[in-house]
């Protein structure tokens, strides 16, 4: 998935990148390139899509984290996608999912 090769990318050439709503931050602005910033325009629904599956994977691990006696948890998202709702759900010890 080129989403994912490019946040990987991002990362490893440390860089910060995170969704918000509609729009990708990036920084630091003085090591974004022209050719960077085309492969975002190419890909950004992709991108944005991925991290905010990846901060909600995040949200619910957390919720697991800080509430031990929990064995599952789950987060709903009704605002990414205007026709379904996200469902994502994390079982202790086992596997974390998500399910429009």
């Amino acid at each position: 998935m080129e989403a994912i090769e490019i946040i990987e990318y991002l990362r490893a050439n440390d860089f910060t990148v995170k969704a918000d709503g509609e729009f990708l931050e990036l920084s630091p602005p003085e090591k974004i390139t022209e050719a960077l910033i085309q492969r975002l325009r190419e890909n950004k629904p992709e991108i944005i899509a991925a991290l905010k599956a990846e901060e909600r994977r995040q949200k619910v691990l957390s919720m697991l984290a800080e509430n031990p006696d929990k064995e599952r948890v789950y987060v709903t998202d009704d605002e990414t996608d205007p026709v379904n709702i996200i469902l994502t759900v994390a079982i202790r010890g086992q596997y974390s999912f998500e399910e429009l």
